[in-house]
């Protein structure tokens, strides 16, 4: 008999089995319609497909849970398995039926995997989060409402992107979670401005746990939190290559004298934080380190400093401020006491701060 006559041959076989099969009956029947799908003889039209589409779709509503498992478990790995089972596999309410599908079926597209996500169970969304590649758009849904376990599953999978919401979510997370910090801290792709400012962050939390620990040592806690800081900023591995070949753009335009409030101004609109972060280095005369410092602050006083030593004009000064508010999550903004504030600071003023920025950095940079 031939493959398709034996297909016709099995549905006439399946409604009987339905009809006044025993549940045995009804099994040996799904696996005997799963394994003529998976014989690669079988020419799969789309006509075809979606015949096996309605027999697997009739024979799992009558199945118990362990031939819903077998079934999965086989299709999962399936590129083109049936598009209409593998739906209906993947939201079921058991995840040893769910898993299987969830974590390795290319056959659900980006909106069944958010809506997965949105609406099933933490082991959903643990399953999800073991995926090969995954989307912002999914890692977004997966950060926002998974459990700790399944943020940190999904910060240390090398295939999941990350949105820049995605980023600030996952910031937001780890501000509390010291293992989901080392997750994200150790992503390679992590972009420089979300690296520092989890620094930032992770260091403040760790400052508090051991300082109300152990008060008598408050001091020394500060310090050295302080090293592993100023440490962690000047890893190599903190510096992905995107940011150094900016930082060497930005030097180039200083070094050939075309880097100017313009073309920072351009940067910021731009959302480029490295080039804005080394083009206010360069034009205040600070190094790169100090600025990022400066501008990952969370008030703006910071930027201010820079700008007018650098003798930007506020119409720059708000764009920065609106480049950091985009890339936290929209909560900077400039305001018109930011605008005064802004115009009132002196430049001795500013200048001095920032000769008290180059000396505690050249001290940090000493040997102990």
């Amino acid at each position: 008999m031939s493959k398709p006559a034996l297909a016709v041959s099995l549905l006439d076989e399946l409604q009987t089995a339905l009809a006044h099969g025993t549940v045995a009956r009804r099994v040996e029947t799904l696996r005997r319609v799963t394994d003529l799908f998976l014989d690669n003889a079988v020419p799969c039209t789309d006509e075809l497909l979606a015949m096996f589409d309605d027999v697997f779709e009739c024979l799992v509503v009558h199945m118990e849970s362990a031939a819903r498992i077998m079934l999965a478990e086989r299709l999962a790995p399936v590129d083109s398995a049936p598009p209409r089972i593998v739906r209906t596999l993947a939201f079921d309410d058991l995840i040893e039926v769910a898993g299987p599908m969830l974590s390795q079926s290319r056959r659900l597209d980006e909106d069944a995997l958010i809506e997965n996500a949105r609406t099933k169970s933490q082991r959903h969304l643990l399953a999800i989060s073991l995926r090969k590649l995954l989307s912002g758009a999914v890692t977004e849904a997966l950060v926002e409402r998974g459990d700790a376990e399944v943020v940190r599953s999904t910060a240390s999978n090398p295939g999941a992107e990350f949105s820049e919401k995605g980023y600030t979510t996952l910031l937001s997370r780890a501000e509390h979670d010291d293992a989901i910090a080392t997750c994200v801290g150790l992503r390679p792709s992590i972009p420089r401005h979300h690296y520092l400012q989890l620094v930032a962050r992770a260091s403040a939390s760790v400052r508090k746990r051991l300082e109300a620990a152990h008060p008598h040592y408050a001091n020394e806690v500060s310090h050295a939190v302080a090293e592993v800081t100023r440490r962690a900023r000047e890893a190599p591995a903190g510096v992905p290559p995107q940011s150094s070949i900016a930082h060497g753009l930005v030097r180039s335009l200083f070094e050939d004298g075309r880097l100017d409030e313009a073309e920072v101004s351009a940067f910021a609109e731009a959302g480029k934080f490295d080039e804005t972060n080394a083009a206010l280095a360069f034009l205040a005369n600070v190094p790169v380190i100090v600025a990022e410092t400066m501008m990952i602050e969370s008030r703006n006083e910071g930027i201010f400093v820079l700008s007018k030593v650098a003798g930007f004009s506020w119409v720059t000064v708000k764009a920065i401020i609106r480049l950091r508010g985009r890339l936290s999550g929209g909560v900077l903004s400039a305001t018109d006491v930011d605008r005064d504030l802004y115009e009132r600071l002196r430049l001795s003023t500013a200048q001095q701060v920032l000769r008290f920025h180059r000396m505690q950095q050249a001290t940090a940079q000493l040997p102990a």
